[in-house]
């Protein structure tokens, strides 16, 4: 080692390591396809984009230890900088579906060059004092940086701008020459009997755990506002994977790479199975990032600084194969569960648990075989027993509106919608008739709710048709304008998605009668006739009318062949419920109460939650502008 070289602190490696975790969580993971949501390309081809984003990372990472083009690593990791950070501007720019899919393949690519390249060449840039801290502090430092509130809540041109100027620093990081150490310099002992084939396999089933998680977390509004919502969960999510990162190090250099993906397991796993239960999301969200931080810094370290290799080329394959296989390959299947199931089975966390402690199981059978045998057949008996019994008790399972039920309860409804109507309030009219508190009672449990912040869902069933509440499930803004309700589309992947639809229906009760009366003596105040405005009325139509009775309109384009009748377009009528005789003043109070309660027995939903003003401005402005009625037939 020269001289000069005794003199660099390694600096360089946390910066790098920090870099490429920011970019990689709230860049490309984060920011990115949320910037595709606002260019509405998520619904129809996100994962077409995001399998080309998968596709250049792969072929990256493969192909890095092998450019003949660039045989400079600092070249080859400034152009890995560059080129992620060109792909973060591109992603400012108005893209479409082709656009779109290419610079998602540059963001995999540039990625995929920048890790590996990283990770092969790391000891040169921790240098030789303390390498494993540094990686250590780095991966924490770039977690850190993740969950601060200014930036975890920007927007996703902010969150960009940022990727690409910490790139630039990265460049920047790299002008000041490297440590040059010997290439087989043995900075870090391991266990030799840690085969290669083995190690990737526990990587594998960590990022699979991983990634399910995160789209889980991400993709249910409960989970994300008990894990990731408000400024004391993002700095304590961020406080934790620093800690977890430093202890991570400390762990690989006192007890071994085994012992960090077993402790990693074991965290992510329980993070896993508590995410079952919305009551636990306080535990979950401490075990996940503790998880998620131990093995990270193992997947920066092993490569370079634990793994044996006899040359820098065969450590660049293997750091190559890991992150093409685990990095690229274990994040797709994990996010793949996550939209088809929409929780991580507990069966999936025994097998993950067994792969990565697969060398502790082993040794314990080695070592505890007769115990080992004893509890084999007790958990065998145990399994018969539980069987026969469920057999014998086949009357107790549960009927579809139970299960949904328990959907209702399990995917966190009750945050935001109750089911209580409150007596002699507005409610009454709008979401009615009240229950009774024998009836609340009698629920086990009463699903009164949290606080309101959607529509009350107590007579739900008698409001809103099983068509309409299937497509609010899958795009809720598609049919409720500005709605902040998120998809749950993936639930009719399974069963769970027709269950909870069953559930939703099931609610009304015996007082729907007396309640369409009170809808049918509903006239719009003349205080709100005076107030009405055409131009808000047509703002307000084109809001929440035109998806269905435009003729292009979304909902309309892509129910229509489900509609009980198809909703009419108002370019060119018939207006079947407006009846002919009636005067101008009679048809507008007409248009007024199917604004506001729907018509009954289609699939025309109400809009109870507008002002009088706003439902008297779009009256006005349908008496005016829509075709002739026709006679009701």
């Amino acid at each position: 080692m020269r001289q000069s070289d005794t003199r660099n602190s390694g600096w360089q490696g946390v910066v790098l390591v920090a870099i490429t975790y920011v970019y990689l969580l709230i860049f490309a993971q984060f920011a990115f396809v949320h910037r595709l949501a606002s260019l509405g390309l998520a619904d129809t081809y996100l994962k077409a984009i995001m399998a080309a984003m998968a596709a250049g990372g792969i072929l990256l990472s493969l192909l890095a230890p092998r450019l003949k083009v660039c045989p400079s690593h600092t070249l080859r990791l400034r152009a890995g900088l560059v080129v992620s950070g060109i792909a973060a501007l591109l992603t400012l720019l108005p893209l479409g579906i082709t656009s779109s899919m290419a610079v998602s393949f540059l963001i995999g690519a540039g990625l995929g060059l920048l890790a590996v390249t990283l990770a092969t060449d790391l000891r040169q840039w921790t240098g030789a004092r303390n390498p494993l801290f540094k990686v250590g502090l780095g991966t924490g430092i770039g977690y850190l940086i993740c969950n601060v509130p200014a930036l975890f809540t920007a927007s996703p041109e902010a969150q960009a701008e940022t990727a690409a100027v910490l790139c630039l620093a990265g460049i920047c990081a790299t002008l000041r020459p490297p440590a040059l150490l010997h290439p087989q310099a043995k900075l870090v002992d391991e266990n030799a009997d840690t085969s290669f084939l083995r190690v990737l396999a526990g990587f594998t089933a960590l990022v699979w755990l991983d990634s399910a998680a995160f789209f889980i977390i991400q993709n249910t509004a409960t989970l994300k506002g008990g894990t990731w919502s408000g400024s004391i969960h993002l700095w304590t999510n961020g406080l934790l994977h620093l800690a977890a990162a430093l202890a991570s190090a400390w762990f690989l250099r006192r007890r071994g790479l085994s012992f960090v993906l077993s402790a990693a397991v074991l965290a992510l796993g329980l993070a896993c199975l508590l995410l079952l239960d919305p009551n636990r999301l306080a535990l979950a969200s401490v075990f996940y990032p503790i998880g998620v931080s131990l093995y990270s810094v193992a997947l920066v370290a092993y490569p370079s600084l634990i793994a044996p290799a006899s040359s820098i080329a065969e450590r660049g394959r293997r750091a190559g194969w890991i992150y093409a296989i685990a990095g690229w390959g274990g994040s797709a299947m994990g996010i793949g569960m996550g939209q088809n199931l929409g929780h991580v089975p507990p069966v999936f966390v025994l097998g993950a648990g067994c792969v990565v402690l697969l060398p502790l199981l082993l040794k314990l059978l080695m070592q505890r075989k007769r115990e080992v045998a004893a509890t084999s057949v007790a958990l065998l008996a145990a399994i018969c027993v539980e069987r026969i019994v469920q057999g014998r008790d086949a009357s107790s399972q549960l009927t579809q509106v139970e299960r949904g039920r328990q959907v209702y309860i399990s995917e966190g409804c009750i945050h935001c919608h109750s089911q209580y109507v409150r007596p002699n309030t507005p409610d009454v009219l709008m979401w009615g008739p009240v229950e009774s508190l024998e009836e609340l009672r009698a629920q086990r449990p009463p699903l009164i709710g949290n606080r309101r912040q959607g529509p009350d869902l107590a007579e739900v069933g008698g409001r809103r048709s099983p068509l309409w509440l299937k497509a609010h499930f899958y795009n809720p803004a598609a049919v409720s304008d500005a709605s902040i309700m998120p998809s749950f589309a993936f639930l009719f992947r399974d069963e769970r998605g027709d269950d909870l639809l069953s559930y939703i229906e099931s609610l009304k009760g015996a007082g729907a009668a007396d309640n369409l009366s009170a809808e049918k003596a509903w006239h719009l105040p003349l205080s709100a006739l005076q107030d009405a405005n055409l131009r808000d009325g047509e703002e307000l139509f084109q809001r929440q009318c035109a998806t269905c009775h435009n003729v292009d309109g979304r909902m309309r384009r892509a129910w229509q062949t489900s509609f009980k009748r198809l909703p009419t377009d108002f370019a060119v009528g018939p207006l079947l419920d407006l009846p002919v005789s009636d005067s101008s003043e009679q048809r507008m109070d007409r248009i007024a109460q199917i604004s506001k309660f729907g018509i009954h027995g289609t699939d025309m939903p109400g809009h109870e939650y507008l002002s009088d003003k706003e439902i008297a401005s779009i009256s006005l402005w349908l008496s005016r502008s829509i075709a002739q009625p026709v006679q009701n037939r």
